[in-house]
């Protein structure tokens, strides 16, 4: 017999079946259709972050290209791949309707500006900081490989981190922590942000872990706000 633990996890994971294959075929069109735009995309990227790129192997163009073009469509179909998480996560806890819409849209929502901020303003500052190191007798010399999986890695990382205060909202709101757990755990949290942003970054000095963690401890400190607005014990 499973417990009530277990039985959620298995409503979840059945919900999310449902909705794999379509989703799983539309992340695979979406790449296909990316992958011929792909030269002017990462013109763009690399525009903004690096200057000359290099490959060395036969191979390495095209499957750099290829990661771009899947990162891209995962970028794109977000707003469908977050319905159709939070469609599933709220199943076992009778969380439906415009709450899934709540849910949904703002995980979407912060996801997008994590990402923003990190292209913007930390990756920028990460790769000045660490190309900084080159010198006439060292120059740099970046794989178009190496820089497309650390590029998207970050991008990403950084997306999926900014979602934290709706999921805080969540597990309040389905009774799974309370509010006053997250105050009281404050520090802890801090703690958790500052080794989150010392791994996430890509450099070790501190302007750009407070890049980081700043903005995350105050999207911790959001989660509380929203939490006291909706009334949330």
């Amino acid at each position: 017999m499973l417990n009530d633990g277990g039985r959620k996890v298995v409503i979840f994971i059945g919900e999310l079946r449902k909705s794999l294959r379509s989703l799983g075929i539309g992340i695979v069109v979406s790449t296909l259709v990316i992958f011929f735009l792909t030269p002017d995309l990462l013109r763009v990227v690399q525009h903004h972050l690096a200057d000359k790129l290099y490959f060395f192997t036969v191979a390495g163009p095209f499957l750099a290209h290829v990661k771009l073009a899947a990162f891209a469509a995962l970028y794109v179909l977000m707003p469908w791949m977050m319905a159709v998480f939070w469609r599933a996560m709220g199943k076992p806890f009778g969380v439906e309707g415009w709450q899934i819409f709540f849910f949904a849209f703002f995980t979407t929502l912060l996801f997008y500006a994590g990402t923003l901020f990190c292209y913007l303003l930390t990756l920028p500052f990460g790769i000045q900081f660490l190309l900084g190191f080159s010198s006439e007798e060292l120059r740099p010399v970046i794989s178009i490989s190496r820089f497309v999986n650390f590029v998207t890695l970050f991008i990403l990382a950084f997306g999926i981190i900014f979602q934290l205060p709706v999921f805080m909202v969540f597990i309040a709101r389905v009774g799974v922590c309370s509010r006053s757990f997250f105050q009281r755990k404050r520090k802890y949290a801090l703690l958790a942000i500052s080794l989150i942003a010392a791994i996430l970054t890509p450099t070790p000095d501190i302007v750009n872990m407070m890049l980081m963690a700043v903005p995350l401890y105050l999207l911790y400190e959001s989660g509380i706000v929203i939490l006291l607005l909706m009334r949330v014990k």
